[in-house]
This record gives C-alpha cells, structure tokens and sequence, in this order.
C-alpha cells in the first residue's frame, strides 16, 4: 500500500519489485492469483447469467449463440492478456486503467479512459440493482402475488442492501470470504436453475427457436445479442483487478484469466444453453422467471441471486470507491474507525442512491448490457487494449502481428458504432412501451 508524507496529502511513490506504485488509499499487491481468479469468476458467473438465455441465445439463436460464445470467450480471453502484459510499463505499474492510458497517449486520454469506464461501471452497477430487485420480486411474488408490492419498490430495498454492504467493505481485497459465499450463491442459483429448466424441457411442447420480430428487430436484436456477449465475458476494470495481486503480476494475473476462461466459463455455458434448449424463444431475461418447480426451491434460488448481486456489484463499483477514497478520505485512523465508516456512508451512500434511481426509472436490463457493450465494453476491452498494446509494443512486433492488432481495432470500432445505434433503438422503443417506474 502507498505511504503519505505525515500530515500532507502529498503521495510518495513506493517500490513494488522494480516498478512504481502511485497514491491509493486501498490495498495494492494483497491477493493470489487464485483470489483474482474467483473475482473473475464471480463477475462472469454472476447474476447477469441468468440473463444470457434471453439477451444473447434469442436474439442470435442456436447457431450465432453457439458460435458466438466459443468466438466472444476467445477473443475476450485474447484482449485481456494483452493489458495483462503491459500493467508495468515504463518503470510503473499501472494500477487504474486511466492512468494506463494516460501514460500512453497523455492527459485527454486519461480523461476520455475514465469517463469511459465511469459510464461502464455505473451501468453494469445499475444492472446488478435491477437484477437484485427483480430477484426479490420474483420470490415476492412466489408467495403473494398481489401487485401491490412493485419491482420499483423491490429495487430502492435492493439498492439499500447493497450500500449497507458497501459501507462495511472498505476495498476489493477485502472481499476474501465474501467471494467464498458468492461463489456459493452462484453455486446454487446456476445449478437450480439448471435442473428446473431441464425438467420443463423435458415435459414441454416443441419449442420455437427461430429469431422473433421483423427483418429490422431481428437486425438490430442481433447486433444487441453480440454486444451482450462481449459484456459478459469483460469486467472493464481489469488493471484495477490485476492491482491487487502478488508479484509477479503478469504472469498471475494471466493464470488467473486461464482460470476465469476455462474452469469458469462452464456454469455460464450450461445454465446459458439449458435455459434457450428449455423455453426457447420465450425465455426471459431473468430465467427463474420461467422455470416451474416447488415454490421453496425457487425462493432459495433467488434469494441467492439477491445476495450474489450485493457482493458482485461491490466488485465493479470498486474503482470508484478507490478514487473516491484515496483523493477525498481521511487519511488517519483504520478503514473501520468512525472518520472512515461515516465518509463511506455518505459518499458510496451518495453513489448508490444515484444508480438506485437510474435502476427504478428504466429498468430494463438487457438493453443496458447492450448498451454497456457498444459504449464501454468495445472501445475498453478491444479498442484500446489492442491499440495501447501495439503503442507499447510497436518495436517488437513484425508486420503480420500489426496488421492483426489494426483488424480488431476496425471491426471492435465498427461493432460498437453499430451495437451502440441499436442498443438505443431498443430503449427508446421499450420506453414508449412502458412507463418509468415500470413494474416489469
């Protein structure tokens, strides 16, 4: 972790191994790469999984599904190990994603990198509310339903959780045991949801699998279902992740991807393809909202999702708490003495109730992941880790290796251009359907 000078806001840079670390109020080179590695594992088997079924598989259908996910996970693993490898760079090891880039292309990158990011972080944080509420929802209405208690109001409670968490969990290192119990919730979730869905699978009617919609929806819900593909498989915040791991950082932090992408990817693969064989072009985007089975096996299913949604979303909104903290945070006491306690109530209290009422105004999630995808998850992942890896590397890499490194640039370009007109097509023509506050 970085010194202060006493008394000053002033940061000493401190050596890590032979390269620099900047000012950070939170834990720098703390976690094993197998700590890494279930972070990872924890966003990419997340809640948001119980989605892919609808968001991705509906729109691509079988084939483009199929082949899309072998594709995306590929690509994906590709993109991450090339940030990987340049965290330290220049004598620095670059623990934010902005201050990668802005070493690289100076200060108007560094700005543009983290409004990128913020934009990233804020939508996949506001997806996890509204994942959490319907959650709570969809176990409320397990035993009442009524109408009478409304997803908006299952969200505000959800987002309230999900600070109360925030406020006892000062940095990402902390999490330890939490991603134990999260891994847990996934656990159970994934594998309810895997049985129910088989089971109704089994004693269904032929299901549709053809792509709904006109010509044009089915364009655009395409274009969508690949943004959402790319989401998933992508955190945005990957030199913040890679900070927090021993040395030697590189060659950790790639076993931990490995990990993520191979091990990690088999729940979502599962519970993704069950859920599309089951129901097929009527899957949902909250896939306990189609399974059948005994009224407490699904209470538990989505009680998990709830809890999981509060510990994953603490994962993504951690690059903000860390600015936050280390540029307006008291600099004496521990994490858990008042001065600490009561800023992190009011500033991550502050942040929360923002995404709170983004949540309940437009609650609709898979329009956000394709948004999140086309404007954030593109140009971080793909654009720029492939272009900041050729600046980096541009003396040692041969002709074929640049032109290879310019081809996903243009086509992650043209993607997102496309992904980002179709993503806002989609939430302007849910926005006419429902009303804000919308009880989904």
């Amino acid at each position: 972790m970085a010194e202060f000078d006493s008394g000053k806001r002033k940061p000493r840079d401190v050596e890590i191994s032979d390269a620099k670390v900047p000012e950070t109020a939170h834990q720098i080179s703390q976690d094993s790469w197998l700590q890494i590695a279930f972070i990872l594992t924890t966003g990419i088997n997340s809640a948001y999984v119980l989605g892919y079924s609808g968001t991705v598989m509906v729109p691509l259908g079988w084939v483009g599904g199929s082949v899309g996910l072998v594709f995306a996970a590929a690509l994906s693993l590709y993109a991450n190990v090339l940030l990987a490898k340049i965290h330290e760079l220049g004598g620095k090891r670059h623990i934010r994603y902005r201050d990668l880039a802005g070493h690289i292309y100076g200060k108007n990158a560094y700005a543009l990198t983290w409004a990128l990011q913020y934009i990233n972080l804020f939508m996949i944080n506001t997806g996890y509310i509204i994942l959490a509420g319907q959650a709570l929802k969809a176990m409320y209405v397990l035993f009442r339903d009524d109408h009478v208690m409304k997803l908006p109001y299952f969200i505000v409670i959800a987002g309230f959780v999900c600070a109360l968490f925030a406020f006892g969990v000062p940095h990402l290192s902390a999490l330890r045991i939490w991603l134990g119990f999260s891994n847990f919730f996934s656990i159970i979730y994934i594998v309810i949801a895997f049985i129910l869905a088989l089971n109704d699978g089994k004693k269904a009617s032929p299901r549709d699998y053809n792509i709904p919609g006109t010509t044009a929806t089915k364009i655009f819900s395409c274009i969508g279902g690949f943004a959402n593909l790319f989401f998933s498989f992508n955190t945005g915040m990957l030199p913040e992740i890679q900070a927090t791991v021993k040395q030697p950082v590189v060659g950790n932090m790639v076993k931990a991807l490995v990990f993520q992408f191979t091990i990690g990817l088999v729940p979502m693969y599962a519970i993704t393809l069950m859920g599309y064989w089951a129901y097929g072009n009527e899957t949902s985007a909250y896939l306990l909202n189609n399974v059948s089975g005994p009224v407490w096996v699904k209470a538990v299913a989505n009680i998990s999702a709830f809890l999981q949604s509060v510990i994953a979303l603490h994962i993504f909104a951690s690059p903000m708490y860390e600015y936050l903290d280390t540029k307006f945070g008291p600099t004496k006491g521990g994490a858990f003495s008042p001065s600490h306690i009561s800023f992190r109530v009011l500033v991550r209290g502050g942040y929360l109730t923002v995404n709170t009422l983004v949540s309940a105004l437009l609650p609709f999630l898979g329009d956000f992941m394709s948004l999140t995808g086309a404007f954030s998850t593109f140009p971080l992942t793909f654009i720029l880790a492939n272009h900041m890896y050729l600046m980096a590397k541009k003396h040692m890499l041969s002709m074929p290796q640049k032109s290879w490194h310019w081809l996903n640039i243009t086509f992650f370009s043209v993607m997102s251009v496309a992904a980002g007109v179709s993503a806002v097509r989609l939430i302007l023509a849910d926005s006419k359907t429902y009303n804000i506050f919308a009880d989904l």
